[in-house]
């Protein structure tokens, strides 16, 4: 497997958790999102995705785009260590949580639409994105108050962990009330020695700047 990201993407980061969690061994090629115009941009990377994105998981010659997509894969065909509670309305659960920070949360600090907020209607980069994070995980905090941890779902890392982490990077790389969210900042704590969260982090990639 041939697993194509960038070392601050959140979503690319969510890949190399649940690839790394898994035991998989996986090749990691780097697709510089901001270099000469951004290589996700170029012919070469939307011939694996026309949508012109990371990550980019090969399989047998086959591109999978999407995170949460890949995830999914990654959990069929792996299943052991699973990523998903046994108990179905765990499972939704987990999912529940995975999809308010991929779809919610997520998508509003997108490269491609802060730099059009700020081209064309002269946006502050920056109170965007602490805005609209800190809007997001207040609101993920409020919905998780009160589970029984040290995870947020079930007795083991799932999908809501492996969303987590990377976008709480992000939450205090943009200067975000952190100590807002303490049921959040507890599963953050419950996985951040595991060696696969460890392996995953942006700092241990070959392309880290």
């Amino acid at each position: 497997m041939t697993l194509y990201g960038y070392w601050r993407s959140s979503s690319s980061w969510r890949v190399r958790i649940a690839l790394h969690y898994k035991g998989l061994d996986f090749e990691n090629v780097p697709v510089h999102l901001v270099r000469e115009g951004g290589e996700q941009l170029q012919s070469e990377h939307l011939a694996r995705n026309p949508m012109g994105q990371v990550p980019v998981l090969e399989v047998d010659g086959v591109y999978l785009g999407q995170s949460m997509a890949i995830l999914e894969y990654l959990e069929e065909q792996h299943p052991e260590p699973a990523l998903l509670p046994k108990a179905p309305l765990q499972r939704a659960e987990a999912r529940r949580i995975a999809e308010v920070i991929n779809s919610s949360v997520q998508p509003m600090q997108n490269l491609s639409l802060v730099k059009r907020l700020h081209a064309d209607f002269g946006a502050d980069k920056v109170a965007w994105m602490r805005s609209v994070i800190q809007d997001g995980m207040d609101r993920l905090e409020q919905s998780v108050a009160g589970t029984p941890g040290p995870f947020l779902v079930g007795d083991a890392p799932s999908y809501a962990e492996v969303c987590l982490i990377p976008q709480l990077f992000n939450a205090r790389r943009w200067g975000c009330d952190v100590s807002a969210w303490p049921t959040l900042l507890r599963a953050e704590m419950a996985v951040q020695q595991h060696p696969a969260f460890l392996a995953a982090q942006p700092d241990r990639q070959p392309d880290a700047q």
